[in-house]
């Protein structure tokens, strides 16, 4: 009688590794930070055209400016996506509203 194949726990960098040894993951991965960044771009000259500090978007948020700079930081370093409920607000905030667009 054999013995059943123990299955190998992968951490998340390892799979995350693994995944990115595939071409298409790799390119739709590229593709998908570029968005992001092109948001954060967005948002960040949109803030300093409006002559707004983090903090003041934070007020008008009602919330905290550590959130703001954790939000610009999250779309900077891909580490955290905020929600679409998130960056409506932060729209409003600057006085303009988010926009979504299927190209």
């Amino acid at each position: 009688m054999t013995t059943p194949k123990k299955n190998k726990m992968l951490t998340h960098e390892q799979m995350v590794s693994k995944m990115l040894e595939n071409a298409t993951v790799k390119e739709d991965l590229t593709f998908l930070n570029k968005s992001e960044f092109v948001i954060l771009d967005e948002i960040l000259l949109a803030r300093k055209a409006a002559g707004l500090t983090q903090a003041d978007i934070a007020k008008r948020m009602k919330t905290q400016t550590p959130a703001i700079a954790r939000l610009e930081s999250a779309l900077s370093t891909g580490k955290h996506s905020p929600t679409l409920h998130t960056l409506r607000r932060y729209a409003e905030a600057l006085g303009k509203k988010l926009e979504i667009h299927l190209v």
